[in-house]
């Protein structure tokens, strides 16, 4: 094996990686930064609310206000887990097993072991964010390339991790 044929691809892998890692990031800042204008746009609203009102119409718009809240809340706190998880992971990390943080290509298809998230495409090439802990991800963990399993009738062959 001659490291200089394999390089440039190992390299390109790790930059297509770090890509997605940063993408992944800046994709759940931005939620966390609108859960929070949102909740704050809450905030005002209710407190310019309780200047001028009163009566039923006034308790019933409160409630509202406070259960839109308590939902953006909660949202807010599950994106702030899901940096939390990303923010473990180095994307330069490679080992043969896959571990968090891996980038694993099976059947074609680009998966990053991470936290649950939408497909995003880099570089032309569509990646899937999967959680550990979905049945896709839990057979994924531990395996190595070449390892072959079925899930729902699909079978899958993992070719690359990163």
């Amino acid at each position: 094996m001659h490291l200089c044929d394999s390089e440039p691809h190992y390299l390109y892998r790790m930059e297509f990686k770090q890509k997605i890692h940063t993408h992944y990031l800046q994709m759940v800042q931005d939620r966390i930064d609108v859960f929070k204008d949102m909740i704050s746009g809450l905030t005002e609203d209710s407190k310019n609310d309780a200047k001028g009102s009163a009566g039923d119409k006034h308790e019933t718009a409160l409630s509202m206000m406070h259960i839109e809240q308590e939902k953006l809340t909660n949202k807010l706190k599950e994106a702030i887990a899901q940096k939390a998880i990303l923010d473990k992971i180095d994307p330069l990390k490679t080992t043969e097993n896959i571990i968090l943080g891996s980038l694993v290509k099976a059947n074609g298809i680009y998966l990053y072991l991470s936290v649950a998230l939408p497909k995003i495409t880099i570089d032309g090439i569509n990646v899937i964010a999967l959680s550990p802990q979905s049945p896709l991800g839990n057979h994924l963990m531990g395996n190595k390339v070449g390892f072959e399993f079925e899930i729902n009738g699909t079978k899958y062959l993992i070719q690359e991790i990163s």
